[in-house]
């Protein structure tokens, strides 16, 4: 119990509340399971509830108009999603689709109008993070539009070893399950596309690609990339 107190304690909604405030939070939310390939929502449902994933992975994913699916977030431990819920006759503009087994919180929209009346800065929280998430929603919509392949993809990459980038004696691993499918789809080109950039890149020493795994051998360069900085190899790096 305490543990999870303080691990929920460190959710965005949740930051600046007091442990007594958390705690009456959490005793209002509802434990679920969620088994891998089953969807907690699909996209255009209304929006009943908000989440805290407490373990597993979940991917939200967004089906354009001639049937593409792109996926916009990966999500991991601890991580919120659902906001939307907070607003009045809301829908959820995403789907979220289970990776793997999943256990995670969730509130209703009416037990979120009486906590956000209880606790004011919840409420604040809420509103800040809406401004953010769109935003974030606008930024990617900008990048799959106007920005070539490859710097998308390294963005793509980057916001993973952000999220769930782990050292290892190769590089950084992006420690969850990820096929080129699931990179096309982030990045809203073909998997063909994907395939060649990252036998390139794999060539040139910027990542490691394995089964469903993809290793970041050389981040600066991605960096580079991204940013649409002049390139230096990993070899000129080191001199």
């Amino acid at each position: 119990m305490e543990s999870t107190l303080k691990r929920l304690g460190g959710v965005l909604l949740f930051q600046g509340l007091s442990e007594k405030e958390i705690g009456a939070i959490l005793e209002a939310g509802q434990s679920l399971r969620i088994s891998e390939g089953n969807f907690l929502f699909y996209q255009g449902d209304p929006a009943e509830y908000l989440f805290v994933l407490m373990t597993g992975r979940m991917k939200l994913g967004q089906t354009t108009p001639d049937g593409q699916e792109i996926i916009l977030n990966m999500i991991g431990p601890w991580e919120m999603f659902g906001l939307i819920a907070f607003t009045e006759g809301g829908i959820y503009p995403i789907a979220a689709q289970a990776i793997v087994d999943c256990e995670a919180i969730r509130w209703s929209h009416t037990t979120l109008q009486r906590l956000a009346k209880e606790t004011p800065a919840l409420a604040l929280n809420a509103m800040q993070l809406m401004a953010e998430r769109v935003q974030d929603f606008q930024d990617r919509i900008r990048e799959l539009s106007t920005e070539r392949v490859e710097r998308r993809l390294a963005r793509v990459l980057l916001r993973l070893v952000r999220q769930v980038g782990k050292k290892s004696d190769a590089g950084v691993l992006i420690d969850l399950p990820l096929t080129r499918q699931n990179l096309a789809e982030m990045s809203g080109t073909t998997l063909f596309t994907v395939s060649r950039i990252l036998s390139q890149w794999d060539r040139q020493g910027l990542v490691q690609i394995g089964r469903e795994r993809v290793t970041i051998r050389f981040p600066h360069g991605l960096v580079q990339i991204a940013e649409d900085i002049p390139a230096s190899s990993p070899d000129t790096q080191s001199e």
